[in-house]
C-alpha cells in the first residue's frame, strides 16, 4: 500500500470507535431521562439524517479540498455534537449533529482510496478499511456499553479537575467526555494524511450569487451524478446492493439490542457485547473478502444477500447464548464477505464517472436515506406497539426479496447489454484505465 494508507486507517478507526461508543451511550442517555422507547430506536435516522440532506453538497466540497482536511473539520463537528449533549440538548438533535460530521467524513474517507491506490487495490484496500472499521464497531460498542456500566463509570465519575465543578454527573456524560478526547486523538491523524496529489475539482460557485443560491445550483450537477451512477450497468447492481446492505446493517445495530432484551433480558452493557459479536463476524468476512475476491467477481456474490436475509429471520427462533454467538458470527460473515467486494466495485465505477468525492456522496444518499426510511418504519411501528420479532421478520424478509430482484436485474443485463458489460468488466481489470 502507498504512503499515507495507514494514517487513513488509523484516523477512520479512531473516529468510527468513538462513533459506536457514542450511539450506545445516546441510548443509555435517553434511557435514564425516561424517553420512549421510540425516541431510542429513532437514533439511527436522525444520524442518517444530515447524509440525505447534505448529498448534494458534501461530495462536491471533499472533492474541492484536500480530503485530509476534510475529514479533520469533520472530526470537529462530530466533537461540537458531543459538547451538545453534554449542556444538555436533546440526545436526538446532538446525535443528529454527530451525523452532519459523519455525513462530511464519509466522502473524504473513501473517496480518497480512489485518489491514492490503483483499481487492483481497491478490494484489499476497502477489505482492511471495513475490517477496520467493523474492529472499531465491536471496540465501539463494547467501549459504550462499559462505559455507561456501574465499573468504569464510578472510576470515572469519581475524577475531579481541581477548582473547577463540571456539572458531569451521570455515567453517560463522563463517557461522553472521554469520546471527546478518541474524537480528538483522530483528528490529530487527520493532520498527519498526506496530499495525494490529485486534481482538485472546484466547486462551480458565482461570486455574485449568494451562498444559498450557490448551494442550490450544485443539485443539478449532484442529481445527474446520482443518475449517471444508476444508469451504469456495474454501478447500478454494486449500488442497490450497498444501498440495501446499509439500509438493513445501519437499523440492526439498533434491532440487535432490542432483540437481546427482548429474547435475552439483557441490560444495554450486556446486549451491547452482542453487537460486537455481528461486528466480529463481519470484519473477518470483510477481511477474507479482500483476499480472496477480484474486482470483477463482485456481482457473484449477490446470492449470500439472499442468504443474509434468510438469517436475520431465524434470529427469532433463538433464545440461547451459546446459540447466538456463533449464529450472529455467520450472519454478520456473509455481510462483509458481501459487501467489500460490491463496496470496492462501487467507488471504482463512480471514480470513473464523476470523481471520488461525488461518487461516495451519491453512494451515502441512496444508503443512508435507505437507513433514514427504515429506521423511520422501524421506530413508527415500535411507536404502534410491534415487537423486535415483528421487525426482524419483516428486516429479514425485504432483504432476501429485494436482493433476489437485484440479481436477477443483472441476470437481465447479461442478456440486454452483454457488449456493455464486458466493456466495463475490462476496464475493472486493468489498472492503466484507473481513473
Amino acid at each position: 500500500m502507498k504512503r499515507g494508507f495507514y494514517t487513513i486507517m488509523s484516523a477512520q478507526f479512531f473516529s468510527s470507535l468513538a462513533d459506536n461508543a457514542l450511539f450506545v451511550t445516546a441510548v443509555e442517555l435517553l434511557k435514564a431521562d425516561g424517553a420512549a422507547e421510540w425516541q431510542r430506536a429513532a437514533l439511527v435516522p436522525m444520524f442518517a439524517l444530515f447524509y440525505v440532506v447534505l448529498a448534494p453538497f458534501v461530495g462536491a466540497f471533499a472533492d474541492s479540498q484536500p480530503k485530509g482536511q476534510v475529514m479533520l473539520m469533520s472530526n470537529g463537528i462530530k466533537v461540537i455534537g458531543c459538547l451538545m449533549m453534554l449542556v444538555g440538548v436533546h440526545p436526538l438533535a446532538a446525535y443528529a449533529v454527530v451525523g452532519l460530521g459523519a455525513a462530511a467524513y464519509s466522502p473524504a474517507k473513501y473517496g480518497i482510496l480512489t485518489e491514492l491506490l490503483p483499481s487492483s487495490q481497491l478490494v484489499k484496500a476497502n477489505g482492511w478499511i471495513e475490517g477496520l472499521t467493523i474492529a472499531s464497531i465491536i471496540l465501539g460498542v463494547l467501549l459504550g456499553g462499559q462505559l455507561v456500566g456501574h465499573s468504569l463509570s464510578s472510576t470515572l465519575l469519581s475524577l475531579d479537575v481541581p477548582f473547577i465543578t463540571t456539572g458531569i454527573d451521570t455515567p453517560a456524560e463522563a463517557a461522553i467526555c472521554l469520546l471527546v478526547l478518541i474524537y480528538a486523538l483522530a483528528a490529530w491523524f487527520n493532520t498527519r494524511i498526506p496530499l495525494t496529489g490529485a486534481a482538485l475539482m472546484p466547486m462551480r460557485l458565482d461570486p455574485e450569487k449568494s451562498m444559498a443560491r450557490n448551494l442550490w445550483a450544485l443539485i443539478p450537477d449532484f442529481w445527474h451524478c446520482n443518475q449517471r451512477l444508476w444508469h451504469d450497468k456495474l454501478g447500478q447492481i454494486s449500488l442497490a446492493t450497498t444501498t440495501l446492505f446499509w439500509g438493513v446493517s445501519g437499523n440492526l445495530r439498533y434491532i440487535v439490542l432490542a432483540w437481546s432484551a427482548a429474547a435475552l433480558g439483557y441490560t444495554t452493557t450486556q446486549a451491547s457485547s452482542l453487537v460486537g459479536v455481528v461486528a466480529i463476524g463481519t470484519a473477518v468476512g470483510a477481511v477474507a473478502a479482500s483476499m480472496k475476491m477480484r474486482l470483477d467477481h463482485a456481482t457473484r456474490l449477490m446470492p449470500l444477500g439472499i442468504l443474509m436475509g434468510v438469517c436475520v429471520i431465524a434470529m427469532n427462533f433463538i433464545d440461547n447464548l451459546w446459540v447466538a454467538v456463533p449464529f450472529l458470527i455467520v450472519l454478520g460473515g456473509l455481510g462483509g464477505f458481501l459487501v467489500v467486494p460490491m463496496n470496492a466495485l462501487l467507488q471504482h465505477r463512480g471514480h470513473n464517472l464523476m470523481g471520488a468525492g461525488r461518487s461516495i456522496a451519491v453512494q451515502n444518499l441512496n444508503e443512508q436515506l435507505c437507513i433514514l426510511i427504515l429506521g423511520g418504519l422501524y421506530t413508527f411501528f415500535t411507536s404502534m406497539g410491534l415487537s423486535a420479532f415483528g421487525a426482524i421478520t419483516a428486516f429479514g424478509v425485504l432483504v432476501a426479496y429485494v436482493m433476489w430482484l437485484i440479481k436477477l436485474w443483472h441476470a437481465s443485463n447479461h442478456v440486454k447489454h452483454r457488449e456493455e458489460l464486458a466493456r466495463l468488466m475490462h476496464i475493472a481489470r486493468n489498472d492503466d484505465l484507473h481513473g
